[in-house]
């Protein structure tokens, strides 16, 4: 019999300080200064304004994480972190990690009290209201947020744009849009279709700004409006992308339901999100994302593949299926 190692358990238990570098990485914006061409230790170290005592661990720690290269004394980012890391590229995903940085990474050190209550972690514990109320209700919290659901979602929604079938489709629908990663993909994608961003009131300057970024403001238009209390847009297609995990399961129904409603016949509705494998024994992250929600809301968890096609058979779609998309997410999607 093999001998037992610790190495498994060690590995997970260093993951924060190898989460941490990175995060550092990001808000330091080291990859984007990289994005001008390669630094040897000394340049990229007077570059970030660094300390001399640690500034070369740091930067060969990125190294051993694969987030950088080294060839011959200079650092140079990787294509994946060339692609995704640098800010001034359409492609950044480091909004998503800003904000883990900014909020979600000091929260999780009460994950405990958070299993012992049921009770969010977040800016609510000290009275900021919920998730939304205290992200909304300050301009800089709620473009870091918005910011960050372009980062997470932007792999996602490029594949979803490549994967589904929307060529006998004329319209669709981003629900909780924010700042319109999604939409401007599809649009992107698929210059037939005419786009709908519906999001809150507050939202809709910033997803106005980068819609038009992208030159599209002629295709795509927002709709202000609450999911809870206002119906959704109709639309040939709806998709709904790291939505449903914030809410508990009778909301999940609601908005299924009024997802069904706002379809036009022969219509299809698209849920994306980092979903638990059916089995709930493999897919980590997903299980993580679920427990990020008990830090996160009251009452929001994450769901199978299978949950999220019963919820949907349950409001009366008729056909429905399951694939995945890209890194952690995959959709569900439903026929009406």
């Amino acid at each position: 019999m093999a001998e037992l190692r610790p190495d498994r358990i060690m590995n997970v238990v260093w993951g924060f300080m190898a989460a941490k570098t990175l995060m550092t990485a990001i808000e330091l914006d080291l990859f984007s200064v990289l994005a001008t061409g390669p630094l040897d230790a000394e340049g990229l170290r007077k570059r970030l304004e660094l300390h001399p005592r640690s500034a070369r661990d740091f930067f060969d720690t990125l190294v051993a994480l694969g987030m950088l290269e080294r060839d011959g004394g200079r650092y140079a980012n990787t294509l994946e972190t060339a692609l995704y890391l640098d800010r001034a590229k359409p492609s950044y995903i480091g909004g998503f990690i800003e904000m883990l940085n900014a909020r979600l990474y000091p929260f999780w050190g009460s994950l405990g009290e958070a299993l012992k209550t049921g009770v969010p972690q977040n800016e609510s514990k000290s009275g900021g209201g919920n998730l939304f109320e205290a992200l909304y209700a300050d301009e800089g919290r709620l473009r870091l947020f918005l910011g960050a659901m372009t980062g997470i979602s932007l792999p996602s929604a490029k594949a979803i744009a490549r994967k589904f079938d929307f060529s006998r489709y004329k319209s669709y629908a981003d629900i909780g849009a924010a700042q319109g990663g999604c939409t401007v993909q599809i649009a992107l994608a698929h210059p037939h279709l005419q786009g709908i961003g519906f999001d809150l009131p507050v939202v809709k300057p910033v997803f106005e700004d980068y819609v038009a970024s992208f030159k599209l403001s002629d295709r795509v238009r927002f709709a202000p409006g609450s999911f809870f209390t206002d119906p959704l847009p109709r639309a040939d297609v709806l998709v709904m992308g790291h939505i449903l995990h914030d809410w508990d399961l009778d909301e999940k129904r609601m908005l299924v339901k009024k997802a069904y409603d706002a379809l036009r016949a022969g219509g299809a509705f698209i849920v994306y999100e980092a979903l638990i494998d059916d089995e709930r024994r493999r897919n980590a992250s997903g299980l993580l994302m679920s427990l990020n929600m008990l830090i996160e809301t009251g009452g929001g968890f994450d769901f199978t593949g299978a949950d999220g096609a019963g919820w949907m058979r349950e409001v009366g779609f008729r056909e429905t299926y399951v694939e995945s998309l890209v890194g952690l997410d995959s959709m569900v999607v439903g026929f009406k």
